[in-house]
């Protein structure tokens, strides 16, 4: 039977963490951290949260790029973080293709599922920070809090009438750790 999760926190990658890119993050020099999204990382750590991320990685299964760029990319990402204190304890990602039938790519929830699953935890209200509809929909589809930061397409996505309900908007992943840990 899962445990209840008290003190864990999923975020997504692209547009939370680092900056987005239409064109993707396609290698570790294109990946750059939002200004205080490290920070907010490790003051998460510090009040007890576990951070996992769950990304959509797409590049993948288009070809843009390999699974060793990508492992580059989270190793610069786990350094970065620690470097500010802080650590990632686990990034889970969805290499489909968006066309795919797979169920791990967000809005469906198999990344969350496995998240548990791996974690033996009930996501019942586990914080999940998105900065776009597909990020919410998966964290509501098996009963997380979604919150949506306006970075990324975060501001893009607030306007958005589908937008889920109870979904707390934040200006950044700073402005979140900071609510969560007040």
């Amino acid at each position: 039977m899962p445990q209840k999760a008290a003190k864990l926190i999923i975020l997504d990658r692209d547009g939370v963490i680092n900056y987005d890119s239409d064109l993707f993050i396609k290698s570790p020099d294109e990946w750059r951290p939002i200004p205080g999204s490290l920070e907010a990382i490790a003051r998460l750590n510090q009040w007890g949260y576990r951070v996992v991320v769950a990304t959509n990685q797409s590049g993948v299964g288009r070809g843009l790029f390999d699974m060793d760029t990508l492992a580059a990319i989270h190793e610069k990402m786990h350094k970065a973080v620690a470097q500010a204190g802080g650590r990632i304890d686990a990034v889970f990602f969805c290499p489909h293709a968006a066309d795919s039938k797979c169920d791990c790519r967000k809005p469906k929830p198999g990344l969350m599922r496995e998240i548990s699953a791996r974690f033996n935890v009930d996501l019942n209200n586990v914080p999940v920070v998105g900065d776009s509809l597909r990020d919410l929909q998966a964290a509501v589809a098996v009963g997380c809090k979604p919150y949506l930061v306006l970075t990324g397409k975060g501001t893009k996505t607030s306007l958005d009438p589908k937008l889920p309900e109870g979904t707390e908007t934040f200006r950044d992943l700073a402005a979140v750790a900071e609510a969560l840990t007040r």
